[in-house]
């Protein structure tokens, strides 16, 4: 089973990503989760979202607290929030950022695993004119931890993409685009 938990702002779609990713995950076979945790949230206050994923059903309904994978949608998160607190040294953190992932280590309180970065806020403005970085952020992720192809993914996300936006089928392709840049500039682990 693979935990993976987001930190992002209210409005930056981090819980939308994790629900995505669920669905994404269940169109491929696997077991899932995909949750937020609510409390007082409300536009700019940091969020967290999780998700679950196994070959196996999934017996566990908590929150999680040591995640083989972290998504931070928001860098500025690294200055306020524990994003690497229960983080697993086998496992990775993504950090949307246009930093190299070296330049973010000092904001990590010593973690010693795998590193990746992503300027998912730069693709997400020139391919949606828009800053939603969850798109990106979501595609990235789905590209360090294997959990599915990159061929399921954009199959996928374009058939969720044609639901959601069916109103607004104007905004699939910008989306799609976004979605195959993010996993091809992921970059980081550690090379």
């Amino acid at each position: 089973m693979i935990e993976i938990r987001w930190h992002g702002r209210g409005g930056q779609g981090a819980k939308t990503a994790s629900l995505l990713l669920a669905d994404a995950a269940f169109n491929t076979g696997k077991y899932i989760q995909g949750f937020p945790e609510y409390g007082p949230e409300r536009m700019g206050a940091p969020i967290t979202a999780y998700n679950r994923i196994s070959d196996t059903p999934i017996r566990v309904h908590s929150n999680i607290y040591e995640p083989d994978y972290v998504v931070v949608v928001d860098d500025t998160l690294l200055e306020s929030v524990d994003v690497t607190s229960g983080l697993k040294e086998e496992g990775a953190i993504l950090v949307n950022t246009s930093k190299r992932p070296e330049q973010i280590l000092e904001y990590l309180k010593g973690y010693k695993g795998k590193v990746y970065t992503i300027d998912a806020t730069k693709i997400s403005l020139e391919c949606i004119k828009a800053n939603f970085p969850n798109t990106a952020m979501l595609s990235a992720i789905v590209k360090i931890t294997g959990v599915m192809t990159k061929e399921e993914l954009l199959s996928d996300m374009k058939e969720s993409f044609k639901h959601k936006f069916a109103r607004k089928p104007e905004v699939i392709e910008p989306n799609m685009l976004a979605v195959e840049r993010a996993y091809d500039e992921v970059v980081g682990g550690n090379e």
